[in-house]
């Protein structure tokens, strides 16, 4: 009985395929893009329209009068002091992140490469925490800050954010998968545990830090609730407050409110933008090259 021999493929067939799979998913792919980015554009395009074109239907894509006098309103408004809710905003959205990474990345390591009593209980309670929404921690947390004196203050935005239990749990599961070999040299070479997390461990998670940290630095900044509760006075509220307020008092004037909030969203992109290599690498590495 003849063995049974398989048909040969075309190799001109095959690449035909292969061209005409890739050419399908950049379409998908440049529609998703482009659905994305149309909001953005028309918001960024609105703002360089006056008021009357903003308004019109059917509305206009590209601004038939191009102006940059919206932009001049918000910087001449004596009631707006950009530079100071700026200031506001980068002042929580820096210390914020920093203190994150450095407790998300300290005990994310604890938990990966040590072992004591009652890890996987604390471990298991850092996990509830996520499950927990945050309305429901505000009036205790409120009421904390009182009594601290820290209401009105920008601190007070800062201490309850210094520990988050999803970089916790982020920075852990990237940390189990460095070799525990990379630590034992270190011993070897007399290094304490300080240096070796500061100078081995920290060091291969940077792709995981960044990530997180791009993340978490775009919720601090776009942060609205909690801020509004803890900071009741004009001068110390954080820029998503002001946008709020702004766009109160400028009911029907669509291209002046537009170009606020390009205003608040230019430092997002520019932190996007520097840094978005390392968000690539934080989804796509397991830790060690």
């Amino acid at each position: 009985m003849a063995a049974y021999t398989p048909p040969k493929k075309n190799p001109a067939s095959q690449r035909g395929s292969l061209a005409t799979g890739r050419i399908f998913t950049y379409v998908l792919l440049t529609l998703g893009l482009s659905f994305t980015l149309l909001p953005f554009a028309m918001m960024i395009l609105s703002s360089f329209k006056t008021n009357v074109e903003v308004l019109r239907v059917p509305p206009t894509f590209w601004p038939e009068n191009f102006t940059l006098e919206n932009y001049i309103k918000i910087f001449n408004d004596p009631k707006i002091p950009l530079l100071r809710f700026y200031g506001n905003s980068a002042f929580v959205a820096f210390f914020n992140v920093a203190t994150t990474l450095f407790t998300s990345a300290l005990i994310g390591y604890l938990f990966a490469k040590f072992e004591f009593p009652g890890k996987k209980i604390l471990f298991g309670w850092y996990l509830t925490m996520m499950m927990i929404p945050t309305q429901i921690t505000m009036i205790p947390s409120y009421l904390i800050l009182a009594k601290l004196g820290l209401i009105n203050s920008l601190w007070g935005l800062v201490i309850f954010s210094a520990v988050d239990a999803f970089g916790i749990f982020m920075i852990r599961q990237f940390c189990e998968t460095l070799p525990n070999e990379l630590m034992d040299a270190g011993r070897i070479d007399g290094a304490s545990e300080w240096q070796i997390f500061i100078r081995i461990v920290l060091p291969q998670l940077k792709p995981a830090l960044a990530t997180f940290g791009i993340l978490h630095f775009m919720g601090s900044w776009n942060a609205y609730l909690w801020p509004m509760i803890v900071l009741q006075k004009v001068e110390v509220r954080t820029l998503p407050i002001i946008l709020t307020w702004f766009n109160s008092t400028h009911t029907g004037q669509g291209a002046l409110v537009m170009a606020a909030t390009v205003l608040i969203m230019v430092p997002i992109l520019l932190v996007f933008v520097s840094f978005q290599r390392w968000i690539v690498q934080g989804f796509t590495m397991s830790g060690f090259k």
